[in-house]
């Protein structure tokens, strides 16, 4: 198992797998590396290094009592990069990794990036505001926090059904897929779980898109009940100067794990990683 130390001295787990051209793979919430694996295995079976860490408070890494903020989180995906001295990457986030990726944009620039991909992505604000009338009320992020102290296991079961659309007619959802969000859901730490909400909800990164000089590819399924579509990737591809936004019709937030949603990114992707 491959771990590097961040420079306030978290330990953050991380996989490599493959050869090439290095493709970096932040996950959302509450789930860790294991989320790409099919992501992971697709980009090294044809050509490339996918690379994807646990963040702090999630999966394998330590559980810090603090720093579960986005200058943090960026400021950790850096020193990752700087350790594997990894060049022209990509950085391939979802949900709330791409506020991840958009916070280490705007503090490290784009220097050792080549394109960026965001998946189901949280930028630029999640937060229902006067500004931003298509986010989600204060009171949904509450009740996040709420559901996660009161009885985390039962929560996380019953989020994994909006999650993946479980809900919809005609899904395509699998037992397993519900099973491993509820695995991975348990493995991130509830001091994690909590205050990564904050972090999610109230984070504005509107300036860090703007900071954005390289092709970006934006995926987004225009039934994703998390992280709805019209406050985040209808938004961001007009701030982003090089952007393409990509709409998967009913597609839910986790489009890169359904089967069918699975495969259709994966061929985007790698059209993306090619072209």
């Amino acid at each position: 198992m491959a771990y590097f130390t961040t420079r306030d001295g978290v330990e953050i787990y991380y996989k490599d797998w493959g050869t090439g051209s290095p493709v970096v793979f932040s996950h959302g919430w509450p789930l860790n590396a294991d989320a790409w694996d099919d992501q992971l295995k697709c980009v090294a079976d044809n050509g490339f290094r996918g690379i994807a860490h646990d963040r702090r408070g999630h999966g394998r890494s330590s559980q810090p009592w603090n720093g579960y903020d986005f200058d943090t989180f960026a400021d950790d995906l850096n020193d990752l990069i700087l350790q594997l001295d990894l060049r022209d990457v990509t950085l391939v986030a979802h949900s709330m990794g791409g506020g991840e990726v958009s916070r280490y944009v705007g503090r490290h620039g784009t220097g050792r990036v080549g394109k960026v991909v965001l998946l189901s992505a949280i930028p630029p604000l999640m937060l229902k505001t006067e500004g931003n009338p298509e986010g989600v009320p204060a009171e949904v992020f509450e009740d996040l926090k709420s559901g996660i102290l009161r009885e985390r296991s039962q929560f996380w079961q019953d989020t994994s059904e909006g999650f993946f659309g479980a809900n919809r007619p005609g899904n395509t959802v699998t037992k397993g897929n519900r099973d491993a969000f509820w695995f991975m859901a348990m493995h991130e730490g509830i001091k994690a779980g909590v205050a990564c909400v904050d972090a999610f909800a109230r984070t504005d990164f509107t300036e860090d898109l703007k900071k954005f000089d390289i092709p970006t590819l934006i995926v987004h399924g225009d039934d994703d009940q998390i992280v709805p579509i019209d406050a985040t990737a209808r938004k961001a591809v007009a701030l982003i100067p090089d952007a393409t936004l990509k709409v998967y019709e009913g597609g839910s937030h986790g489009i890169s794990l359904v089967p069918g949603d699975k495969e259709r990114f994966n061929k985007d992707l790698l059209d993306f990683l090619n072209a």
